[in-house]
């Protein structure tokens, strides 16, 4: 067996090994990161402030405060720089618990949509890797099928080897990318506490 097709067997493996042993969690077994999946932010975890009531429908009606919610809610928006708007936007409202609570309800309901939509961007690239990880296998058995014949066809070894090649690289590329994406989830959880508080302190 040349060493591609050895390279190819070890990958298989891997793939077959790494896509099925993410789900740590059987509730949730398209869950692929270490982490431990929670479904959605809890608003007691991230908010002590006085009741939001209705604010959490009236935030979309405030066009200030949504074009707000949508900037402090950015990743790419530094924490200090968000932080430091929040203060200036409620020293200048004349309601600024109202102000407050709209604000908090707007970030509450977007950052918990952002950590839906990566969550289950995830368990796609997920049920995707176990794909890969089936076609793999089955690609490297036809492979070593072909170069164990008693007349081996070099061309459809070498195009299949190639496949295979290709469809490893790629499974390693999308696992590489999953461990990155798995800290999203609790950075955004990370952001919404730290801009509650900044709220909260604000407005008591």
């Amino acid at each position: 067996m040349n060493w591609r097709i050895t390279i190819a067997a070890s990958v298989a493996t891997l793939a077959a090994s790494t896509a099925s042993s993410l789900a740590a969690d059987p509730r949730y077994p398209d869950w692929p990161c270490t982490q431990a999946k929670v479904p959605e932010i809890s608003l007691a975890a991230v908010w002590a402030g006085p009741p939001l009531d209705d604010a959490s429908e009236k935030w979309k009606d405030d066009g200030k405060v949504s074009a707000l919610v949508t900037r402090l809610a950015a990743r790419r928006t530094p924490l200090d720089e968000a932080e430091k708007t929040i203060a200036g936007f409620l020293g200048a409202s004349s309601e600024k618990t109202m102000a407050g609570k709209l604000l908090f309800a707007g970030l509450f309901d977007t950052l918990n949509a952002q950590r839906f939509q990566v969550m289950n961007g995830l368990e796609r690239v997920m049920r995707k890797q176990r794909e890969a990880a089936d076609k793999i296998r089955a690609d490297t058995i036809a492979l070593q099928d072909l170069q164990g014949a008693a007349a081996p066809d070099q061309q459809k070894i070498d195009e299949l080897t190639n496949t295979l090649l290709w469809e490893t690289r790629i499974f390693e590329d999308r696992r590489r990318v999953v461990k990155f994406v798995c800290e999203v989830p609790t950075a955004i959880d990370q952001r919404l506490f730290a801009l509650g508080r900044v709220i909260q302190q604000d407005i008591e």
